[in-house]
């Protein structure tokens, strides 16, 4: 297999990017980072979205949506940094008010209210004022495990009596700064970004404990996917119920399934993750067993990551990540450019990819197809990014406990880097450079990066390096049984 030759301009949609970079004079680039600092001071921002939740169509369509379905309470979930979601409860019957008024959360909520190694809140403390959250109404879902209660998203604001910063966006919200990346993408480039992911995770329980045979990988086989079927047939009734398009799964390793869903926009996706974890624990519930997104539960066994398989399509409906007529595996000049922003940023981006110290056990056991350096390649599970079809980027590194609006708003930045500056990636193959190791490694690559502080609000960037900070200390504080072995009984 290789590469097909680059494109020429000819190619529309490299022709419509030239167009816009011509027409605005200016580097796709750097217009696209100070669109996303300007974003953060909008003091519109609350408004708009008061204005668009009140107009009456909306108001009588989720009213109605709420009375048909019989929901009784709601959930207005918010995801934190640390991508667990929080919530307030609210009789349904007020959705309304909640619609025009949102709902009030203490600041800390979306730090989880972690405090440091010294007994100190991060990213906010006791006298920190609370801010707005504001429900999204087509996000709304009745949940099917209990049709009493359904659940809305939120994007959180800066109420409008905290003065200079009233109505802006509150930074330390995740999912809203992946919808404004995201929109921004669309705006300067015309270009929509798609993804699917490939949530792994662990399934413990004594009804579901596999009987391996020493030496031999259970991967496949359908006698360990019928010991799991109760479980999986479970998920996927809840998941459909809440829009998922299902598609395909499997057994990977002792307890380790892995459920697809079909490929959508970010925004779609990255909700659909977060709610099926919710469904995973629901299920582990209901069946007196344990569901973990833990990355490395343990070693000799493959970790759980979540590939994100990304692509870009134009206006037209065109994945610009395909050459038209091409069917060699290969990957189009856009699709290039892309894979060379990401490669460019890759090790300032590991801490929100792989975000707790286990995730870097992935990197240390031997064999187990978690790839450790910046580099992509055709079909090859070694690369990082690795072109597994005509028309899709498989970015490897993310792993089960990722922040998936994280993780696409760099991504969406990355692309707007190497689309914008035609970043070219090394050959296909070709060894890249080492990406970190350890927390302690991603947490020095992240601090200061250029490419972070423009993709992040530099307060929410800032606030996210102090929790990772404080993880790693933690850690290196710990005592474990690897310590007791080695040390214990040493010297003499």
């Amino acid at each position: 297999m290789t590469i097909t030759t680059p494109p020429t301009t000819e190619d529309p949609c490299l022709q419509e990017i030239l167009r816009r970079r011509d027409s605005s004079d200016t580097n796709l680039a750097e217009a696209f980072k100070t669109s996303t600092q300007n974003d953060l001071l909008d003091n519109g921002a609350l408004e708009r979205h008061h204005s668009a939740n009140m107009d009456n169509d909306t108001v009588e369509e989720i009213k109605e949506k709420i009375e048909r379905s019989g929901v009784e309470y709601l959930y207005y979930m918010v995801p934190t940094l640390r991508s667990r979601t929080v919530a307030k409860m609210v009789p349904a019957k007020h959705i309304v008010r909640n619609l025009d008024k949102g709902v009030n959360f203490t600041r800390n909520a979306l730090m989880d209210f972690q405090n440091d190694v010294f007994g100190n809140p991060i990213g906010a403390d006791i006298r920190s004022k609370e801010f707005v959250a504001m429900p999204e109404p087509e996000s709304f879902n009745q949940l099917p495990w209990d049709q009493s209660i359904g659940r809305i998203f939120c994007s959180t604001y800066e109420p409008d009596h905290l003065g200079e910063i009233a109505g802006r966006p509150n930074f330390h919200d995740s999912r809203a700064h992946m919808k404004r990346t995201h929109q921004l993408l669309k705006d300067h480039f015309g270009l929509t970004m798609k993804s699917g992911t490939e949530p792994e995770m662990v399934w413990v329980g004594e009804s579901i404990k596999p009987k391996t045979i020493p030496g031999y990988n259970p991967a496949y086989q359908v006698e360990y996917l019928e010991g799991m079927r109760p479980i999986y047939k479970r998920v996927h009734e809840y998941a459909n119920a809440l829009g998922f398009d299902m598609i395909e799964g499997d057994y990977e390793d002792k307890g380790q399934i892995e459920l697809n869903w079909n490929f959508d926009e970010i925004e779609r996706t990255a909700d659909r993750l977060v709610t099926y974890r919710q469904i995973c624990s629901q299920v582990a519930r209901e069946f007196d067993v344990e569901a973990s997104f833990m990355p490395k539960p343990f070693i000799g066994e493959m970790g759980a990551g979540c590939h994100h398989n990304i692509s870009l399509w134009d206006e037209s409906g065109r994945n610009t990540f395909e050459d038209e007529g091409v069917k060699d595996l290969h990957l189009s000049q856009i699709g290039r450019w892309v894979v060379g922003g990401i490669i460019k940023n890759a090790p300032a981006m590991m801490l929100i990819f792989a975000s707790t110290v286990n995730s870097y056990k992935r990197f240390w056991d031997p064999g187990q197809f978690a790839p450790a350096t910046a580099d992509w390649g055709l079909d090859d599970r070694a690369s990082m990014i690795r072109i597994s079809s005509n028309g899709r980027a498989e970015v490897r590194v993310p792993d089960a406990s990722v922040n998936p609006y994280l993780s696409h708003a760099l991504l969406a930045a990355a692309a707007a880097d190497g689309i914008g500056n035609q970043v070219e990636p090394p050959e296909a193959g070709a060894k890249g450079v080492n990406l970190p190791r350890t927390l302690g490694d991603a947490v020095e690559a992240f601090r200061d990066n250029e490419f972070i502080r423009t993709a992040l609000p530099p307060q929410l960037a800032d606030t996210y390096l102090e929790m990772k900070e404080n993880e790693w200390a933690q850690y290196c504080g710990a005592l474990t049984q690897w310590e007791f072995d080695q040390y214990w009984q040493a010297i003499p």
